[in-house]
């Protein structure tokens, strides 16, 4: 505990030291969400058709855009080799920074969607779905992406390479949150769904850092 505290912490001081290489995936979601209802008629029925599908979309490729750094600085300034030869467990440490990561690019992700959402004339109730799906669903899109960046760890340009490997894995949280969403929207219980988000949360946080943890290892052969 006291090394995943450590790590987190640590991690937590430096993204907070570089702050704008984590507001620009906010911004992007920002701008993407507001044109699309400039873009369209403006009728709610429309909107609130749409709305559920651009919000998720938006939110998983803005989610992606900060992904690339995750250990990056690590390996190019030698901490991640000196933490493989340390004695503390290598997955413990891959789980903290995940963790920092999901802090600081996660949760104001989470706040920000609904109020965004209001632009597309959602229901009160769907904004209140929309927020508990990404909550659901954010770490396990954190764990992948991560997978992702560990076995691009060594390339210099691997920001594309992530989303190509990442994205085709996010289908089924783009499925299920859009769909609960839209069922919370029209008034219908959206339980199976979000059971569905929180069976795919815990599966990712159980077995997700041993993955991680062996594409790192592979990405720094």
């Amino acid at each position: 505990m006291d090394v995943y505290l450590t790590i987190m912490t640590r991690d937590l001081k430096l993204a907070f030291r570089r702050w704008s290489e984590f507001a620009n995936p906010l911004l992007f979601f920002v701008i993407v969400t507001s044109l699309f209802p400039l873009a369209l008629a403006p009728e709610q029925a429309l909107l609130q058709t749409v709305g559920a599908g651009v919000l998720w979309v938006a939110a998983l490729l803005s989610s992606l855009l900060a992904l690339e750094g995750l250990f990056r600085g690590d390996v190019e300034d030698g901490s991640m080799e000196q933490i493989l030869l340390s004695s503390a467990p290598f997955g413990v440490v891959v789980l903290a920074k995940i963790t920092a990561h999901w802090i600081v690019t996660g949760i104001p992700l989470i706040v920000l969607v609904p109020v965004i959402a209001m632009s597309f004339q959602l229901p009160a109730d769907a904004l209140a779905t929309l927020a508990a799906a990404l909550l659901l669903a954010t770490p396990t899109l954190s764990i992948l992406s991560a997978i992702g960046a560990a076995l691009t760890v060594s390339l210099k340009s691997g920001g594309s390479i992530i989303g190509l490997l990442v994205l085709p894995l996010c289908s089924p949280m783009l499925i299920f949150g859009t769909r609960a969403t839209d069922m919370a929207a029209n008034g219908e219980a959206v339980a199976g769904p979000l059971y569905l988000l929180a069976a795919l949360a815990v599966f990712a946080v159980s077995l997700g850092p041993l993955a991680v943890v062996a594409a790192l290892r592979v990405g720094l052969e």
